[in-house]
Parts: structure tokens; C-alpha cells; sequence
């Protein structure tokens, strides 16, 4: 299986007794949609909803934050989700959330993890069939274990702050990035980390919303200022969207990259931190 499914591959596959198809559609707060609402009306067949607002560390303040090992494996095989499953992503959302839902998976371990290009839109646009309610599931097993390189704390970004040997990464709109547009969580303040490079997430892909591949892939990251030879730092508001820069680089062979799980939702409300505004 690809990193990366096309509708028609998944159309073939769907009933296949180890795929798991699943919704993981997001949004940011006071859009006025409700994910796990918009999936109950209407998702692809057998496909289960993954509610990453539900699936934190509540013990942290910041916004979605990788939950314990425990809790993960827990949520997961109640979705009926398990060890040796192919599972395949998708999304309904802006913020192209099925990145963040794949990357939690690979940094848990997770070997056979693929997002659907295009999404739910490019399905339905297709004519192809969708259900709701709730499917019932089995309970599956899930076995979770982290991998440490895959996630960067505040202590190691900001070990990492002007430093000539990585690079930060920044997936938010560029009116965030640099501080002109309200943050949308308060408390929170505007601006970026000192050095971060600002590539908004939604510049890696096409006009049908399926994502760029090959040189016009690298070509975004390289628009953006970004050195694809140096170890790379993602972070975006909270988590989200930074996964949508890991799974390009991904796409490139790019294996070195480090999630900021806390992202600017911890950065920009922690007076100790250092915040540049404007484009440096």
C-alpha cells in the first residue's frame, strides 16, 4: 500500500478483512462545524470516526497533545482498530487533518498507515457512495509504543532556536505567521518562533485539493526558504497542521523531522519564550 491512496484504489480495496478506513476530520475553533456530527451524516463505508479532540493528554493544557501510550492503544481498539491493519486516512477539513491522524499512528508505531488523496470531497465529487450512522465494530488490539524522534518538546525547540543546523517550519496562514491575524485560542500571542520559516499548509496541494508530489512538492518547501538537506521542526497552532509539512516531507523521502507537538498554542502563551513578528 502507498503513503498516499487514490479513490479508485480505495473503491477496489474496501471490504478487504484488514483495511480500516477512517474518518479524521478536525476544525478549528468557532468554525461552527461539528466533525464528529458531519461524519455521523455521511463517511465512507466502514469507516470509524477518530475524534482528535478527544484524543489528548488531558493532564496538559496545551490543545491536542499526544495522549499516553495507554490511552491511545485504548482509544484505538475501541474503533476497532489493530496490530497488522492496513489503515487508510481521510478528511472533510481545511486544515487537511488526516496528516495529524497518520502521523499519531506512524509515532505510535504503526506500520501500514495511508491518507486518501483528495479526501471526502474528491469521493463524493466522484459519485461515490456514502453511508451514516455508526458502524459497529469489534474491539481490536492495538499495540502502541512511541517513538521519541518523531515529537519535539518546548525544551528542544527552544535548544534549537537560531540554530544554522535545522530548520522550524511553520504550517499556519502567513497573516498568523507573522503576527497581522488574531490567533484564534486565548491567551495566545501573536507572532512566531524566532528563525521559523512559514510555509502555509494548504500550499501543498493542487487546486482539487490532492496533494502536489515530486518537484512541485520540493518546490513548496524550497518557495518557502526551506533547506530540505537539515533536519526539520514542523509546528503550525497546536499540532495539526504541522503533520500536514511532516507528511509532505514524507512524500520527499524525508525521514529527519520532528513534530512540535505544543506548536504555537503552548509557544505564544508562555511569556518565557522568545516571539518575532513580521517576516525576518
Amino acid at each position: 500500500m502507498d503513503r498516499l491512496v487514490s479513490t479508485d484504489w480505495l473503491s477496489g480495496e474496501l471490504g478487504a478483512a484488514d483495511l480500516r478506513v477512517i474518518d479524521a476530520t478536525i476544525f478549528l475553533p468557532g468554525s461552527g462545524r461539528d466533525a464528529r456530527r458531519e461524519y455521523e451524516a455521511e463517511h465512507i463505508s466502514g469507516a470509524v470516526f477518530m475524534d482528535l479532540d478527544e484524543i489528548v493528554d488531558t493532564s496538559n493544557p496545551a490543545p491536542h497533545m499526544l495522549p499516553p501510550e495507554a490511552k491511545f492503544a485504548s482509544r484505538m481498539q475501541s474503533l476497532g482498530l489493530g496490530d497488522g491493519n492496513r489503515f487508510v486516512l481521510y478528511d472533510n477539513s481545511p486544515l487537511h487533518s488526516a496528516a495529524r491522524a497518520w502521523w499519531m499512528l506512524k509515532s505510535f508505531g504503526a506500520h501500514h498507515v495511508a491518507i486518501l488523496d483528495g479526501g471526502l470531497g474528491k469521493w463524493k465529487d466522484e459519485g461515490r457512495p456514502v453511508v451514516s450512522g455508526v458502524p459497529q465494530v469489534r474491539h481490536g488490539h492495538f499495540s502502541a509504543a512511541l517513538d521519541p524522534q518523531a515529537v519535539a518538546d518546548l525544551n528542544y525547540v527552544s535548544g534549537i532556536v537560531h540554530s544554522d543546523g535545522h530548520e522550524i517550519v511553520d504550517a499556519r496562514p502567513a497573516g498568523r505567521f507573522t503576527g497581522d491575524e488574531t490567533e484564534p485560542r486565548p491567551g495566545v500571542m501573536p507572532g512566531h518562533i524566532p528563525g521559523s520559516k512559514s510555509l502555509p499548509q494548504n500550499l501543498l496541494f493542487n487546486p482539487d485539493n490532492k496533494w502536489k508530489q515530486g518537484e512541485a512538492l520540493r518546490a513548496a518547501f524550497e518557495q518557502a526558504g526551506v533547506d530540505l538537506g537539515k533536519p526539520m521542526i514542523t509546528t503550525c497552532g497546536s499540532g495539526v497542521t504541522a503533520a500536514v509539512l511532516s507528511f509532505g516531507a514524507h512524500l520527499l523521502g524525508k525521514e529527519d523531522v520532528r513534530l512540535y507537538d505544543g506548536s504555537w498554542a503552548e509557544w505564544g502563551s508562555d511569556p518565557s519564550t522568545p516571539k518575532a513578528v513580521g517576516r525576518e
